[in-house]
């Protein structure tokens, strides 16, 4: 048997997924798993594949053509620098290592400059489309060199999904880039979701039932709010709990998990000074759901108020399509901006009309309208934020009305909507010419001369007040 063009260690539903979609594309694929039966197994339940089952990693390494390509799916962390520090040994100057886990991008460029001091290649890829995507075709995010991405690339692109015959996967940029947009993807995904279970919340206190919410999200997935977590959203409200006869969305404990993506956007959002309330704020809701115990003792305790939701439920879903829209344009926005002051910041250069591109199918967060972002970076390429490209312009100035009175209704009847809320305040913040920062600036001056600049003088040039003394 000849060598095998691609190999991949950590037999997880990942990692398996991916091999049959490589191996469909008619590469031949190794496998190797720490438990040699996992390997044994899944190679025996595809006995017509072009799958080569490996029980060392001295035989792996072996069995791949040069140079070699050695895909790594495992628990992101220290499990990855183990198995790149036992391949070490035993890979040539050249070949290539693919993490393709959610690697945090600090760590993906310490083991790119790692492994580049020693004559080996790197490669950071973020995979997004879940078990299904990993199968037939997923959005891929790899960063590193561009030679190294030359390589790879034939096997990226066919292995891909394909959105207007295009396929989802690009060189993302240098070192960490890919790991790091494909964080940014998952903070996007964090907000799209909230979003979403904000608007089942508020139907929900409307009187709607799962058939009702079904019917709607269908509509909606028919529309301009077209996405595979609007598609999926309906499909669980169609699902009947076999035990109960209830839907099954109502037996699910409203306590959500969540794996550091999402925190980890918005730490580096922090770092960098860039907004991004609502997939903060969808990060907070998710900690807040997982206080089920507190929540229960401080229901019977904080009061809310009398007011309950009643409106007329085909104008109700028409006001709340036009808050999701909007308030996911924020989402987007937000994210798209935390990735261009990144891209600065590290000299990066990316591309916003490739990324948005190869996020238009495969991914958790695809999505209609991503098309509209893929036409407006690639019309303006320097645009400073997406809410300013004429088309969501547009779609922000009509929405907005609506957008309000969602929040404002839901906030009378106690039902609670942080990214709905986070979302328009960033709208407002950042359309406002003037804010009130002019008293913050004061207050500063005043308790620890950090000193203003004036409105009538020019940018640049800082004062400082000689406050009266307060005693006490």
């Amino acid at each position: 048997m000849s060598n095998s063009d691609f190999g991949l260690i950590g037999l997880a539903v990942m990692g398996q997924n991916l091999v049959l979609n490589v191996e469909s594309r008619g590469f031949q694929v190794s496998v190797f798993n720490r438990t040699t039966a996992t390997t044994d197994a899944f190679v025996a339940a595809h006995p017509d594949k072009k799958l080569v089952g490996t029980k060392s990693l001295e035989e792996f390494v072996q069995s791949l053509a040069s140079p070699r390509k050695i895909m790594i799916m495992v628990k992101a962390g220290g499990p990855v620098d183990a198995v790149i520090e036992s391949l070490i040994p035993l890979i040539d100057q050249g070949d290539i290592i693919i993490d393709g886990g959610n690697s945090l991008y600090t760590d993906t460029e310490r083991r790119d400059k790692w492994l580049g001091d020693l004559g080996f290649r790197f490669i950071g890829a973020g995979v997004s489309g879940g078990e299904e995507g990993a199968r037939k075709g997923p959005a891929i995010m790899p960063g590193g060199p561009a030679s190294t991405w030359d390589v790879m690339k034939p096997i990226f692109e066919s292995i891909a999904a394909k959105a207007e015959g295009e396929p989802c996967v690009t060189h993302i940029g240098p070192g960490g880039a890919g790991h790091y947009v494909k964080m940014i993807h998952n903070g996007i995904e964090y907000g799209d979701m909230q979003l979403i279970c904000e608007a089942y919340n508020i139907f929900k206190a409307a009187g709607f039932s799962a058939a009702e919410l079904a019917t709607v999200f269908t509509d909606w997935n028919n529309g301009d709010l077209e996405s595979y977590l609007i598609q999926i959203t309906a499909e669980i409200f169609k699902q009947t709990d076999p035990e109960t006869g209830n839907p099954i969305v109502d037996m699910v404990l409203d306590t959500a998990g969540q794996k550091g993506t999402g925190k980890w956007t918005i730490m580096n959002a922090v770092e960098n000074a860039v907004v991004c309330s609502t997939i903060n704020a969808a990060v907070e809701a998710r900690i807040l759901s997982s206080m089920k115990e507190k929540r229960v003792a401080a229901s019977t305790e904080l009061q809310g108020p009398e007011t309950t939701l009643s409106a007329d439920k085909a104008e109700l879903v028409k006001k709340v399509h036009d808050a999701l829209y909007a308030s996911k344009i924020i989402s987007y926005a937000q994210g798209l901006d935390l990735i261009t002051t990144m891209s600065a910041e590290k000299d990066w250069n990316l591309d916003l009309g490739k990324i948005a591109a190869i996020w238009r199918g495969g991914c958790i967060i695809r999505a209609r309208f991503l098309n509209d972002i893929t036409a407006a970076y690639r019309t303006n390429p320097e645009l400073s934020n997406l809410m300013l490209a004429p088309f969501f312009k547009d779609l922000l100035n009509g929405f907005q009305q609506n957008w309000r009175e969602v929040v404002s209704m839901a906030t009378l009847a106690g039902i609670p909507v942080p990214a709905f809320s986070a979302s328009l305040g960033y709208y407002d913040s950042y359309r406002s010419a003037v804010l009130p920062a002019n008293l913050l600036q004061s207050q500063r001056d005043f308790f620890g001369a950090h000193t203003y600049e004036r409105t009538d003088k020019p940018r640049g040039e800082f004062f400082h007040t000689d406050w009266p003394e307060v005693i006490g």
